[in-house]
């Protein structure tokens, strides 16, 4: 288990910084939790393992899509103006706000976006979470 663990350590450290700004610990983090829900606690290693070196992010967008991204979303809707913070966590309001499928080409399921201060941000359905801002 030792040597598992360390193994996983060494991978984690020797991605690039981008790995690690792409999502390398909410990877680690996901893939430790999914791991541990389903093989214990050397599942949990494995899976936090996997999720840091996969950066398993879960519908969010990589670097090299995000300028191509941007610049479709705001040629294709208004921004709404509102006065609360645009970041991450930032639940926007139910009504007022406009939310857009995805397109398929860039492989997120399970998001929607808006733009919103002329800001494009992916949004879980659900509650309206702010999970990515693309600047």
């Amino acid at each position: 288990m030792k040597k598992t663990f360390l193994a996983a350590a060494a991978l984690a450290l020797s991605l690039p910084m981008a790995a690690h700004a792409q999502g390398l610990i909410g990877g680690a983090q996901r893939g430790a939790e999914d791991g541990a829900d389903a093989a214990g606690p050397v599942g949990a290693i494995v899976g936090g393992a996997v999720g840091a070196a996969t950066g398993a992010v879960g519908g969010l967008l990589g670097v090299d899509d995000r300028p191509r991204f941007r610049s479709y979303a705001v040629r294709q809707h208004r921004s709404y103006d509102w006065d609360g913070d645009v970041r991450v966590g930032t639940v926007l309001p139910s009504s007022g706000v406009s939310y857009y499928e995805v397109p398929s080409d860039y492989g997120i399921r399970g998001r929607r976006y808006t733009v919103v201060n002329d800001r494009v941000v992916l949004v879980d359905p659900g509650s309206r979470r702010i999970v990515q801002v693309i600047d």
